[in-house]
């Protein structure tokens, strides 16, 4: 498997784009699409996660329920679709770059467990208490993959706390200004 440090221009240990990737990455729209898109999906997860919780408690709000997970799924999916263009963009694949390599093999299960879920209630394959046990166990797989975006770029934030841009300015200050 090639990793990041495998690229030619590859960025120092530490930091996830080298500077051509981060012009790019700074020039696309795609950029604010999936800033914007990923908020939007944590709120989604957020309500529906809810409701999930409280037809398992209480056995009310089913439609809701279902509903809100086919919603959660649609967000996924477009976020999915866009953060693979956004790849395409910054590092000229639309999966596996070697920067996000691990991200998106743990996006593609959860992508598998949020379309297994719409299989089985469009299809009739599973019961309620079944239909929203699969769906915890999809957003389950959709924590652990934000959590890795979050610590991937957050670890990349920090890396760029040492380089200072041409105007003197510390990187840091770049990115926060952005």
């Amino acid at each position: 498997m090639a990793t990041t440090a495998d690229r030619p221009g590859a960025p120092n240990a530490g930091q996830l784009y080298t500077p051509e990737e981060r012009q790019r990455r700074d020039s696309t729209r795609w950029t604010l699409v999936q800033g914007i898109l990923a908020p939007v999906q944590f709120l989604v997860f957020a309500v529906s996660l809810a409701l999930i919780l409280r037809y398992l408690a209480t056995g009310d709000g089913l439609v809701a329920a279902n509903a809100s997970i086919v919603v959660k799924t649609l967000v996924l999916y477009a976020i999915m679709i866009t953060g693979s263009i956004w790849e395409k963009v910054v590092f000229g694949k639309y999966l596996f770059a070697p920067a996000f390599f691990w991200e998106d093999a743990v996006s593609m299960l959860v992508l598998a467990l949020h379309t297994a879920y719409l299989a089985c209630l469009f299809g009739g394959l599973l019961g309620h208490r079944g239909l929203m046990i699969l769906a915890l166990a999809a957003y389950a797989s959709y924590v652990v993959n934000a959590a890795q975006f979050v610590w991937k770029l957050r670890a990349a934030r920090l890396g760029a706390r040492p380089a200072r841009a041409s105007s003197g300015v510390p990187a840091i200050m770049l990115e926060q200004a952005r």
